[in-house]
């Protein structure tokens, strides 16, 4: 059996680019991890928080399935995690009226927004919160929405308008969830 010199060359190539392919691939991160369909809560889309997860291999979501409150489960929290490391958490937290939620804005560097949601709010690069005031037929008390990630895959400057966006999904889905003002 006679073999053709192009067939050498062509048997001589393949483990050179083979070895070159693999050496490319070394230094590349991983793609991102895939999120459920709906997280946390099921309030955010897998859109909605692709841009905080960033690169991975596994992704891993621990949480109630809501974030219904009551006066014995006064807190709810959510967070993704990718390969090991917190990228986001969304927590509401129920307490009574007669107490207050600390924030500190002047500690927030640098200095947060005001939120026009709920009772109170701000946003800032690392995060958002709101405070809603409710009063039911039955109960009155107030909740604390919080959330926070990693933004070192979102874009210079996109984080506080991400977070906004991600926050008014949130307070919508916390009024009715935390049976606010019912």
């Amino acid at each position: 059996m006679r073999i053709r010199p192009s067939a050498l060359v062509s048997m001589a190539a393949a483990p050179i680019a083979l070895a070159v392919l693999v050496g490319c691939s070394e230094g590349t991160e991983t793609a991102a991890p895939k999120l459920p369909e709906r997280t946390c809560f099921g309030v955010f889309s897998r859109s909605d928080l692709g841009p905080l997860v960033g690169n991975g291999e596994e992704v891993k979501e621990s949480g109630p399935a809501d974030m219904e409150l009551t006066a014995a489960r006064r807190t709810s929290t959510c967070s993704v995690d990718v390969d090991g490391r917190g990228r986001f958490l969304a927590s509401a937290t129920r307490q009574p009226l007669e107490q207050s939620f600390f924030w500190n804005a002047e500690l927030i560097k640098p200095a947060a927004d005001t939120l026009p949601m709920g009772d109170k709010g701000i946003v800032y690069d690392t995060g958002a919160r709101v405070l809603l005031i409710c009063k039911g037929s039955q109960d009155t008390f107030q909740v604390e929405l919080s959330l926070s990630g990693s933004t070192d895959q979102v874009e210079k400057g996109g984080s506080r308008p991400l977070f906004t966006r991600l926050m008014k999904k949130f307070v919508e889905a916390g009024k009715q969830q935390t049976r606010c003002g019912v």
